[in-house]
Formats: structure tokens, sequence, C-alpha cells
């Protein structure tokens, strides 16, 4: 009995070790063959891999040359820099190659760059600088760069800085319009600073395929600038506020007052202050004021804007009871004056008890207290 127990046991033994090593060889087998099984999600894996390549400028050893360039993602752009489609062509300079690929190969001795002949744009002298080959400048990676430099003679004479818009373009024949890049600012050029350009203006596979547009009748390519200078204001104003104003009271008496029969009177060209005034009365009233209130106004004589603080009165016989308001602020009337519509009823003058007809003379004061002054300067 005890001998075929014993039996038993070891056939038991050796049927769990080889269910062990079957599972073990299964599991090798499934594990192994499992990247094969799915063969199109490995590709699709490394499309996407070859793109975030070719997106940062890094084109791998294997990459086959039908591979096709993604299009540009507009996203990546910065906010400082913009890109536009348009037809028409640079209006500062413009480069053509007859062969971009020959050219490539020549600047190679050049510090890989093609520099083009001094041209004029905004009163200064600049080149155009294109830089066709991998990783130059470097950290351009798989992009053209491009690049404009301004004279150093230019800040020689002038002894100045240039604010400039720069815009950069290339162009495609497919569409027959130019792509553009540039930056939403004006850029600052001076003695240590002359140059300024675009690293990543455009993938380079764009001018190894004639199908995009950017090379065309048998390998030429077009490369332009515009540039706008930015020329500092010749003329400018400086405004200043002006208090303790010389002679700032003007008088004036208009007499046989009840008799005048004008709309309007002005008075004689007064000096306050370094400029020239004048007044201006509407007997009878201006505006809503006509045929109840005297509207009185202060005009600048050379038609002068700003601010302007005065007081203005109506003298009494009686000192104590002038008729007095003031003006503060900007022109509010016709012909650029500050004034009162309602300055005093003509019924008060009117009536000889209320003391501001004396001899059918009637007198008015101006005070001047402050006013805006605006000085031109032309450089």
């Amino acid at each position: 009995m005890f001998t075929e127990e014993k039996k038993k046991n070891t056939n038991y033994g050796s049927i769990f070790v080889s269910c062990f090593f079957c599972l073990v060889l299964v599991v090798g087998v499934v594990r192994f063959g499992k990247p094969y099984y799915n063969l199109q999600n490995l590709m699709g894996t490394e499309a996407v891999m070859e793109q975030g390549l070719l997106d940062v400028g890094i084109l791998p050893c294997n990459l086959r040359s039908s591979v096709s360039i993604p299009a540009r993602n507009h996203q990546k752009l910065s906010t400082t820099v913009r890109e536009e489609t348009r037809t028409r062509p640079p209006n500062s300079y413009c480069v053509k190659f007859e062969s971009f690929a020959t050219m490539s190969k020549l600047v190679a001795g050049n510090g890989d760059k093609y520099e083009s002949r001094p041209f004029s744009a905004g009163g200064y002298n600049w080149t155009f600088l294109i830089y066709p080959n991998v990783n130059k400048p470097v950290g351009s990676g798989g992009y053209v760069s491009l690049y404009v430099k301004i004279d150093n003679s230019s800040f020689i004479a002038t002894q100045n800085e240039v604010y400039a818009w720069i815009k950069f373009l290339t162009y495609k024949s497919t569409t027959d319009t130019y792509h553009e890049l540039h930056a939403t600012e004006a850029q600052r050029f001076h003695l240590f600073k002359q140059e300024y350009g675009m690293l990543t203006f455009l993938e380079i596979g764009y001018y190894q395929n004639p199908a995009y547009g950017f090379i065309f009748n048998g390998g030429q390519s077009v490369f332009g600038v515009d540039i706008v200078v930015s020329k500092p204001s010749a003329t400018w104003e400086d405004v200043a506020y002006e208090e303790n104003i010389r002679d700032p009271v003007l008088d004036w008496r208009i007499t046989n007052f009840s008799t005048q029969d004008k709309v309007s009177y002005t008075s004689d060209t007064f000096s306050s202050g370094g400029r020239n005034w004048v007044l201006k009365v509407y007997p009878n009233g201006a505006g809503s004021a006509t045929g109840n209130s005297l509207s009185l106004y202060l005009l600048s004589a050379s038609n002068e804007k700003g601010y302007v603080k005065a007081k203005f009165r109506v003298i009494n016989q009686t000192p104590s009871k002038n008729v007095e308001k003031q003006v503060d602020g900007w022109p509010n009337a016709k012909e650029n004056g500050w004034g009162v519509d309602t300055l005093v009823p003509l019924a008060d003058i009117k009536d000889p008890s209320k003391g501001f007809l004396v001899k059918d003379t009637i007198r008015f004061e101006v005070e001047i207290l402050a006013f805006s002054r605006t000085n031109s300067i032309s450089n």
C-alpha cells in the first residue's frame, strides 16, 4: 500500500512540472510575437516619431527621401511672429538662386551663408543674409534662416539707433504667392545689435522637392525682405501748465451800451501770461441764454485750444455786489472760447437800481488764473 501511494505522488509532481514549463513557453512566444501581431500600430508609432523629429529639425539617418514634410504647425509660432501669404512681391530687396541646391554647396566655405550686395531702405544701407544649410546658424536645425544686417556706417553718421519693421518672404510657384513671416514689433538696431532675423524661417525640405513650389524651373528659389524704417518724429509739442500769471486782469468797458445793436462785440487784443487774448460779449445773450442773459467769453487771439481757468466779473458801482463766475476747463464755446452763457440776467443790467450801468457804460473784468501752454518743437 505504501509503495503504490508513493508512485502516485511521483506522477502528480511530474505532471505539474511539465505544465509549468509549457505555460512559460506559451507566455514567451506570445510576448515575442506581440509587436509583429499589430504591425499597423508599430508603423503608426514610427510615423509619429518621424514627424516629431522633423518638427524639431532633426532628420533620422534612415529617413527615406520620399517621406512627406508635414504642414507647418501655426500654433508653434511665437505670439510675436505672424505668418501670412500675399501676392505682392518684396518691396526692399530680392534674391533669386538659379539653383538652391548648388548655392547650398557653394556657401559651405563662406560660413554657410549667402550675403547679398548692399542695398538701401529707409535711408540706411543693409545686406540680406540667407543660410540654406542644416543647423547653420547653430540652433536652426533643419530650417532655412533669413537675416538682415544694417551697415555700421549708418550709426557712425547718425550717432543714433534705428527702429524698423522687417518682413521675410519666399516665393511659392504652385500658388503664385509669397510666404511671409514677420515680427509684430519694430526691431531696434544699434552699434551693438546690427542684425535681426528668423532662425527657423522655413524647413529646408521644402526646397528639396519641386512639388511644394518653393523650388521651380529646374531648382530656382526666391527670397525677399521688406524693411520699413520708423523715423523719429521731426516735430513734437511740449505741454506745460502755467500758474501765477503775469498781468492777469483785463478791464474792458463798453460805452453807450443801451444803444448797441450788434449781436456781439469783441475787445482789443490784450496780453496776459505771455499769450494774446480777446473778450467777446453777447449783450442779448448767446445760445440758450439768448434774450434773457448776458454772455461773455474769453478767446485765444491765435486760436489756441487748451485748458483755461479764469474768473469773469460784471463790475457793480457797489463792489460788494459784483457778479463773478469762474470757468475751469477746456473750450466750451464757439471759436475755441471759454465762457459763461448766463453771466448776469438782462433784467438786472437794465434795472438802474442794480448798479451795472453807470452813465450807460458797462464794465467787465477777466482774471486769468491758469492755462495750459503748448510749444511746437522741431528737430
